[in-house]
């Protein structure tokens, strides 16, 4: 059940599901906000847990719309493409082989069959950047794990459109944007943690806080490297 509620000028779609907690989000490119709110929630309460985060909302609309997008990718010869915050020059390469990505030099090399087209380059560039995530998580999870004293259950590894990673503490699962790939690696690393110290924290509070401070004294840095860099661009759809 979805319906649509206004605070002054902004517009906030209101879908009621069965769920325990309500949940606000809003996302990009432009700041659209949505409640995801208990079946038996009231609207009239939904609207006033709304107007008490206005000001959140707000500040989360200025920072989404004034951060900048990568342009869309059409996998040309010499389109940039970052991995792990460097550069690389695509360079198209057919051959009768199964696909591949190489980096060689500051080229990043696609091997594809001939006459592939433009969905299966995405493809198989996305495939690569899952991987490097993979493997890269690997090493720093076991790193963190008994620091933390926590364990995992399950990684996963995706397209994300609204967040960086998620931690599901009930089934001790975590998931990481793909995109991280693009990022400097220890943009990687500070989600690592972060999501590890959900498993001891589950809210955003000062322990919480302290403790990736403990674990990354500079993750403030970090993040503003992180949230500062372009986001890929995107036909977002919530």
């Amino acid at each position: 059940m979805a319906t649509r509620i206004k605070l002054g000028e902004i517009p906030v779609d209101v879908v009621l599901k069965d769920i325990k907690n309500i949940h606000l989000s809003v996302y990009p490119p432009n700041g659209a906000v949505r409640i995801s709110a208990p079946l038996r929630m009231s609207l009239d309460t939904i609207r006033v847990y709304a107007i008490s985060r206005l000001g959140w909302i707000k500040q989360q609309q200025k920072k989404l719309r004034g951060q900048e997008r990568e342009t869309p990718r059409e996998y040309l010869d010499r389109e940039s493409h970052y991995v792990w915050g460097r550069r690389y020059l695509l360079q198209l390469v057919e051959c009768d082989e199964a696909p591949s990505v190489e980096l060689k030099h500051r080229k990043m090399v696609l091997r594809l069959r001939p006459g592939a087209d433009d969905g299966k380059k995405q493809a198989v560039v996305e495939e690569w950047y899952r991987q490097q995530i993979k493997q890269a998580a690997a090493p720093l999870i076991a790193k963190w794990e008994p620091v933390l004293g926590v364990k995992i259950e399950r990684l996963f590894v995706q397209r994300m459109k609204t967040k960086w990673g998620s931690c599901n503490t009930g089934s001790h699962c975590i998931r990481l944007n793909t995109d991280l790939a693009k990022k400097p690696v220890e943009c990687l690393e500070y989600i690592v943690v972060h999501e590890l110290a959900h498993l001891v924290v589950r809210h955003h509070d000062d322990r919480f806080v302290g403790l990736v401070g403990q674990c990354l004294p500079n993750w403030k840095q970090i993040r503003h490297t992180l949230n500062g860099s372009s986001l890929s661009h995107e036909d977002w759809l919530y």
